[in-house]
């Protein structure tokens, strides 16, 4: 069968593009906004008459914030977003004090800066008619603190004065916070100092900027005696303050101070917050390694303060599953739903994830009743990713069951989902599955998009269903749409998967005339298909016309040759493809350094492979589990030189189940080249307690 994409259906030769005749269809609507032409107006330098024509009496209405955050987010040039901010304060007042703007302008100039105060700038801003202002000055420290720019820092606040600024306790606390978000703690004690000195008295936000600087750092000791000094000059801790104390206490390991932290707060007839109450749940699981302790303070905790029950509960989940601890996931949830915890949507999707990935099935499926019992409905991913599991554990009537209870709970209602459900029988391998869904979607009225047919080509490129393929390509060509990189990636990838190398490269050359530019994907595809049946050459000039195309490869395209090379016993070449590997900025990884460490010991280059084996940890790729075993190997085989025996890795393969044998045997696996003789397991065992 000719695998040419045309000759896969009757429609015509695909058209040629150029870039220049694309179009791109245009929403019907206008935006509100039109933010090139605000930046038109900003990159004048007249930018101020300009605006103040632009939004004369009938349009003043819209210097709202939503209207100012907008034109902030979308500015290139952080100095139009300084710019805009100065007019603004001037044409509307109320909005100079606005925290939420100085918050985004402060995020702008620090993804797009640094912006410096320079005369430059002070000149535009003069010369425009108004002034760099304390509040403006407020949010370039801000964004200057960010940035780690502490000495710059001190050096304009030195400065002030030239800008008809005097010094104030809130510019003292915007210097001191930058000092401290640069890590210049020093510094910013020093200037806390020096306030008085300029007649300016520290407040609460002083303190607590202090604090938190401290807390970070773990000096939680120096943090109780600046809230002492605080209490004593009239300024009594607030919840951010203690807060920050909590999160202090669990930098620096002290368990017991975090929880009393709480007890004081009540004393002080402060009410802990949420940020209160989620700082001490994930300062306590940061503190404490042993999961299972924490989650028994904690547990104590939420009894001690049932106040705080569920978002406790909330927290707590969200902790265990981030750790994918899914067994002490299923332990809490069992006791805090007696206790009538009812999980938010967001948290139940969290949570079915971790258990379908690291819990028993059978639990699994018990905690999904569990909630659906309570009535709630878990979302899409939740039960797709049960579903998943059942039907790869051969558990189809409970996932048919399931997906039942999917398509009562009313979730299969778009083409998204639909998606979703035919990607998820394509992994189980179940595509006659894939194929029904497929063809009950058309009949309850959903067009099937691009994605619907690339996934389901897919399944059947890797299920090595190539004709069945084809048909599905003919049906997309027909509807009118247009194949792309993934259609294309998974037909050449099925077709290698199959030995049809040919006809692989038939399709890269077709995608080419589609106009569609192969990606790394591709190529990798296509040089571990001609590294598999040995064909180095071609490999080797398809890895150089890569890099001709301006396509980088990547870890993937080097491995493939370089295991190759190895395979072939030629290691020189090997090694100069990991120094032009190297020298493009990659790192190799553990199969990498497999490939050169087999060969070296297969050739009884004992000391080589060992210096390769260390250098991995000191190129930042650590050895697992089975290349900790390597030690234990490379002894063997050193004794069994001694006593002139051949040690092959089939010698150790052969011993089974002995830790040895693991490192030779992940490799061999990674390569699908693993055939162990059992049989001789027991003489393996006997060889090996002689040569040790």
């Amino acid at each position: 069968m000719r695998v040419r994409l045309r000759r896969f259906s009757s429609s015509p030769s695909p058209p040629k593009h150029t870039l220049s005749s694309s179009s791109a269809s245009q929403p019907s609507n206008s935006p509100p906004i039109d933010h090139s032409y605000i930046a038109r107006i900003l990159s004048r330098t007249d930018w101020a008459l300009l605006l103040k024509h632009e939004f004369s009496k009938n349009k003043v209405s819209l210097l709202n914030p939503r209207f100012v955050v907008s034109i902030f987010q979308n500015q290139d040039n952080p100095l139009h977003s300084i710019r805009f901010y100065t007019w603004v304060s001037a044409a509307n007042p109320s909005l100079a004090n606005n925290q939420t703007l100085h918050r985004v302008l402060g995020n702008t100039l620090y993804r797009n800066g640094p912006v410096v105060l320079s005369a430059d700038l002070i000149k535009d801003v003069s010369d425009s008619g108004f002034r760099v202002s304390e509040e403006l000055l407020c949010v370039l420290f801000w964004s200057w603190g960010r940035l780690g720019l502490a000495k710059y820092c001190g050096d304009v606040f030195g400065q002030i004065s030239f800008l008809g600024i005097s010094p104030s306790t809130r510019l003292y606390n915007a210097l001191i916070d930058a000092l401290v978000k640069s890590n210049s703690i020093d510094q910013a004690y020093l200037r806390f100092q020096q306030m008085s000195a300029d007649n300016c008295t520290p407040d609460r936000i002083t303190y607590n900027i202090l604090i938190h600087g401290v807390c970070q750092k773990g000096v939680v000791d120096e943090a109780l005696r600046l809230i002492r000094q605080m209490k004593d000059r009239g300024h009594f801790p607030n919840v951010f303050t203690y807060t920050i104390l909590v999160d202090g206490f669990c930098n620096a390991r002290r368990v017991d101070e975090a929880f009393r932290v709480l007890h004081t707060m009540k004393e002080s007839r402060v009410s802990a917050n949420e940020a209160t109450v989620r700082t001490l749940v994930h300062g306590i699981f940061r503190c404490i390694e042993d999961t299972s302790k924490a989650l028994e303070l904690l547990s104590d905790f939420l009894e001690r303060e049932p106040t705080h029950f569920k978002l406790g509960c909330d927290t707590i989940l969200y902790c265990l599953t981030n750790k994918s601890t899914a067994n002490n996931v299923i332990v809490f949830l069992r006791k805090v739903l007696a206790r009538g915890y009812v999980p938010g949507s967001s948290i139940v999707n969290v949570i079915m994830v971790c258990l379908v990935k690291g819990a028993n099935l059978k639990d699994t499926c018990e905690m999904f009743e569990s909630f659906r019992k309570l009535g709630l409905k878990p979302g899409v991913d939740s039960y797709l990713s049960l579903l998943e599991a059942l039907y790869k554990d051969g558990q189809s009537e409970e996932g048919d069951r399931i997906f039942d209870q999917m398509t009562v709970d009313g979730l299969i209602s778009s083409v998204y989902v639909y998606n979703m459900i035919i990607d998820c029988y394509c992994r189980a391998k179940m595509m006659d599955r894939a194929s029904a869904i497929f063809r009950d979607m058309q009949l309850k009225g959903f067009t099937p998009n691009l994605v619907t047919f690339n996934t389901l080509i897919n399944g059947h490129c890797k299920d090595g269903a190539i004709a069945k393929a084809k048909e599905l390509l003919e049906m997309l060509l027909k509807t009118g749409l247009k194949p792309d990189i993934i259609t294309f990636s998974s037909i050449i990838d099925g077709l290698c998967r199959i030995n049809r190398t040919g006809e692989a490269f038939e399709c890269f050359n077709e995608m080419i005339e589609w106009g569609i530019n192969p990606n790394a994907i591709v190529y990798n595809i296509l040089i571990r298909s001609l590294c598999a049946i040995g064909d180095v050459s071609r490999s080797t000039k398809l890895l150089r016309k890569m890099q001709e195309e301006g396509i980088s490869p990547d870890t993937y395209s080097y491995n493939a040759l370089i295991q190759i090379f190895c395979r072939m016993n030629d290691t020189k070449k090997a090694e100069k493809l990991f120094v032009s590997m190297s020298r493009s900025g990659l790192n190799p990884d553990s199969y990498t350094y497999s490939a050169f460490i087999e060969t070296l010991l297969e050739s009884g280059r004992l000391e080589e492979a060992k210096k390769m084996f260390y250098s991995m940890e000191a190129n930042g790729c650590p050895p697992d589990s089975y290349q900790d075993c390597f030690e234990d190997a490379k002894n063997i085989a050193e004794k069994c030189r001694q006593k002139g025996m051949l040690a092959k890795p089939k010698y150790f393969l052969e011993l089974g189940g002995d830790k040895i044998c693991k490192y030779f045997a992940k490799n061999q696996l990674s390569r699908g080249t693993l055939f162990p003789d059992l049989h001789h397991a027991e003489k393996a065992m006997n060889w090996l307690t002689e040569v040790r």
